[in-house]
């Protein structure tokens, strides 16, 4: 059972009213990374994805990322909607995040629009920012969804959520 949608405030747009399946998009929100003093991304480039009852995750142009900091990890996993990812690992200041970063060398057919673009999970970074906004990871630890406050929930990874 699905719960009830939040309000939608002025500049929101509800996740319940994103598309099943998902869809990516391009968007020119500035999206930042940082973490030690680093930037590591840094764009107005990317591409979001959409899901019902997720909130937005964001792929980055190689060009946009500090890829020296990037170092492939041998984790793999599919998305029944974008096929299957590879992992990265973020190195900065010796400090390694593991399998932080994921990317679709090879995405099925509505997703080549971000075929080679890098997504990154915010929690373990210092700044994850949209247009300036420090971003709240998306909840359950699985997901790499960025919640900002235009974005209305609620949404799935909290307890319960499993079959939404």
């Amino acid at each position: 059972m699905h719960p009830e949608p939040d309000p939608v405030g002025k500049g929101q747009e509800s996740v319940w009213n994103y598309p099943r399946p998902a869809i990516g998009e391009p968007t020119d929100r500035h999206v930042e990374i940082r973490h030690h003093g680093t930037i590591l991304v840094d764009t107005v480039r990317a591409w979001r994805t959409l899901e019902t009852s997720h909130p937005p995750t964001y792929y980055i142009p190689p060009d946009d990322i500090a890829m020296e900091h990037l170092v492939p990890n041998s984790r793999r996993s599919i998305c029944e909607w974008k096929g299957q990812a590879r992992y990265w690992d973020v190195v900065i200041d010796g400090i390694r995040l593991e399998a932080v970063g994921w990317s679709y060398p090879d995405p099925t057919r509505a997703f080549a629009g971000m075929a080679g673009y890098f997504a990154f999970y915010p929690e373990p970074f210092d700044e994850c920012l949209l247009d300036g906004e420090q971003v709240t990871p998306q909840p359950g630890g699985f997901y790499g969804g960025w919640i900002s406050a235009r974005e209305a929930g609620p949404f799935k990874g909290v307890p319960g959520s499993r079959l939404w």
